[in-house]
């Protein structure tokens, strides 16, 4: 029987909502085992004069836990 774990992560990028889905993946991916699955939750930006400065996107990352 296998047993999974949700964990949600926002990360940000300059470059936009793509690059920062990858990003929060990537640095997931240094400290968890055996994902098999992500969910993106939402997208905000950060906007400054009126120009989008930062993309923010909070994820949820689906592992298998061992054992």
């Amino acid at each position: 029987m296998t047993v999974a774990r949700v964990t949600k992560i926002t990360a940000a990028s300059p470059s936009g909502f793509q690059d920062a889905i990858e990003h929060a993946l990537s640095r997931a991916a240094q400290t968890l085992r055996g994902i098999s699955g992500l969910e993106v939750i939402s997208q905000k930006a950060k906007v400054e004069g009126g120009k989008i400065t930062e993309y923010r996107a909070t994820i949820e990352i689906t592992f298998i836990l061992e054992g």
